[in-house]
């Protein structure tokens, strides 16, 4: 399996978060109850899973292949990927701290919550697509075949030694819980 793909599959799990998170983000806004823990747990969902197992293989490995393999580190697709990743962290903050302050009764945080969280709903689409369909392919196309296999190794490396064993199968998990929630 190429690197790509490994991390192609993580995205599709990412997007199942990001449509449970628009469901709960819609109720949120039509004025319904939600669960403000819901949006704590996406919050570390996206924390723990899509920054810090997806993106450490991404920005750590990936986008540094990439590099070696001739793409500039300045101007191009890595910087502005880069930028997205930087931009999710602070519509996570956003999130996060909206989420606490709604909990806490403060209900004037239910707006902020819903433009932080709708923001990273629609960040997160539109990057994935952008990697999906033009960052990935061209990886595919100008890291060496004989570096991508390593590029591969290096992903289980971080996945062990960077992210923590059992990290990945506990986000899955919270993923599948996430969308149980937002399905009830």
């Amino acid at each position: 399996m190429q690197a790509t793909d490994i991390l192609m599959q993580e995205h599709e799990v990412i997007l199942r978060v990001i449509d449970a998170l628009e469901i709960e983000t819609d109720r949120l806004a039509a004025g319904q109850a939600v669960r403000p823990g819901f949006f704590l747990d996406a919050a570390d969902f996206i924390k723990g899973f899509a920054d810090g197992c997806h993106h450490k293989k991404e920005e750590g490995v990936l986008f540094e292949a990439m590099v070696g393999a001739g793409l500039p580190r300045q101007g191009g697709p890595i910087p502005v990927m880069l930028a997205e990743h930087e931009q999710g962290r602070v519509f996570t903050r956003g999130m996060r701290d909206a989420a606490n302050r709604l909990a806490a009764g403060d209900g004037a945080a239910r707006a902020d919550l819903v433009n932080n969280a709708r923001g990273y709903v629609a960040l997160l689409r539109q990057h994935i697509d952008k990697e999906n369909g033009i960052l990935f392919p061209l990886a595919d196309q100008v890291i060496p075949v004989a570096r991508q296999a390593q590029v591969a190794e290096d992903f289980e490396r971080v996945e062990h030694e960077e992210t923590g064993e059992g990290v990945h199968e506990k986000y899955l998990a919270l993923a599948e819980a996430l969308e149980r929630e937002a399905r009830s």
